[in-house]
């Protein structure tokens, strides 16, 4: 027997109670905990003062392997999504090979297994090679042992809209969801920030906030006309909300999420030069980022995405135009949001839940994942303390790379214990390797 017994912790940064974890499941809560624990000999945690969540859920993590183990594997950023309060990431289907066939698929899943430190769902490529041309097998896929539910060409846009409706039409049958990257890439051809007014300052090429509105235009509407589900990947732009609150006011089942550093950053950042803030879609202007924060507060946007994004120090340390687009995020995301959410009063900490843990895992359908704090519910957990402080040192994250657009800031918030299945794989902030448990 496997126990735990997690005492003062405040569900959802409630009332402090005590939570007793018994062989992969809440056995007890409140009054009853410490009574039920002396009887399983449960090892005790001090949780006195923490916020109690249910472990987090990552809808859009790159792990990068197989292929790009120098900038990432996925036990280094299983690791990191386990430092960061995750329990759960879908690791998303741009490697080399490409993760378009059962195969590749059951390889970054038994990876996953073999890391344990959480759960990794892999994402299916809607079509092969991410070229865009021919749907991949997504059927095959969905019935693998990975069990894939949720098919993307994320890096690239299913940019034909005929390849994109028969992706939502195939999709239905797995009961799955096309996660579309929105960006129109005619208008974004060598496109390097955003198109404002530092772009024009700066004389960089602009990525317009219409390459982007398009596609979640034109795809709201295909997902509407074949009756299946369409999730937009990294929402950012205050065009995109309106057009997916009005998707949702037609009853269309279209699922949005943004990103900690949409919800937090600006192309203001860019004036440096600094390849840190290059990324994919653009950092926006503050116009952009209030509109998605609203967004993410009233429901419009349903979930936070990190699009954890690593890559190796040569592709980031060097001049703009030649840097990678991308950011990591899974070590920093919880801290992110309390800064940008809770801090400022537009979330409670159960609407951190609902955006990081129970929506995620409805999106992917990981039945496990995302569940309410409740007797018999799955221990899979995350307790953080929203009193800390830190400042970011990328050296000493757990993530391979170190592009972090955070480094050097300081944000509020640390994770002090992660519990996947009943077993920690973080305790007061440090990794538990799986041996050890």
């Amino acid at each position: 027997m496997t126990a735990y017994l997690l005492t003062g912790a405040r569900p959802l940064g409630e009332e402090s109670t005590d939570v007793l974890v018994v062989d992969g499941q809440i056995a007890a809560l409140g009054a009853t905990a410490a009574d039920t624990a002396v009887d399983t000999a449960a090892e005790r945690v001090d949780a006195t003062g923490l916020v109690l969540l249910p472990g987090l859920v990552d809808l859009h993590t790159h792990l990068r392997e197989p292929g790009r183990e120098d900038a990432e594997t996925v036990a280094s950023g299983s690791r990191a999504a386990a430092l960061g309060g995750y329990t759960c990431v879908h690791a998303m289907a741009n490697t080399s090979p490409v993760a378009d066939t059962a195969g590749v698929v059951e390889q970054v899943w038994q990876l996953g297994r073999d890391a344990g430190y959480v759960d990794v769902r892999p994402v299916g490529a809607v079509t092969v090679g991410l070229a865009g041309e021919r749907l991949a097998e997504l059927g095959a896929m969905a019935q693998s042992h990975a069990a894939v539910r949720v098919f993307s060409d994320d890096g690239r846009c299913v940019a034909d809209p005929v390849v994109m409706r028969r992706a939502l039409e195939y999709a239905k049958a797995f009961d799955a969801v096309i996660a579309q990257h929105a960006q129109e890439p005619r208008l974004t051809a060598h496109a390097q920030m955003h198109e404002g007014v530092v772009s024009a300052e700066l004389g960089l090429a602009g990525w317009p906030a219409v390459a982007e509105e398009a596609i979640v235009a034109r795809d709201v509407l295909l997902a509407e006309h074949v009756g299946s589900r369409l999730h937009v990947l990294h929402l950012s732009t205050a065009g995109s909300v309106e057009i997916v609150r009005w998707a949702k006011t037609r009853g269309i089942d279209v699922t949005a999420e943004a990103t900690p550093h949409h919800l937090y950053l600006t192309d203001e950042l860019v004036r440096g030069y600094d390849p840190r803030f290059k990324v994919n879609p653009p950092l926006r202007t503050a116009v952009d980022v209030e509109a998605v924060r609203a967004g993410l507060a009233d429901g419009t946007i349903d979930i936070v995405g990190t699009d954890h994004a690593p890559h190796p120090r040569e592709d980031k340390d060097c001049e703009w135009a030649a840097a990678a687009f991308g950011m990591t995020g899974l070590e920093t995301a919880l801290s992110v949001v309390q800064a940008a959410m809770v801090d400022t009063g537009r979330m409670t900490w159960a609407d951190v839940a609902r955006v990081m843990s129970v929506g995620p895992a409805r999106i992917g359908r990981v039945a496990d994942q995302g569940r309410p704090l409740a007797v018999g519910e799955p221990a899979n957990l995350t307790l953080v303390d929203p009193a800390a402080r830190r400042t970011v040192l990328p050296g000493e994250q757990a993530t391979a790379s170190v592009n972090t657009p955070f480094a050097g800031m300081e944000l509020p918030g640390r994770v002090v214990a992660t519990f996947l299945h009943g077993r920690p794989t973080v305790l007061d902030g440090r990794l538990v390797r799986p041996g050890d448990r």
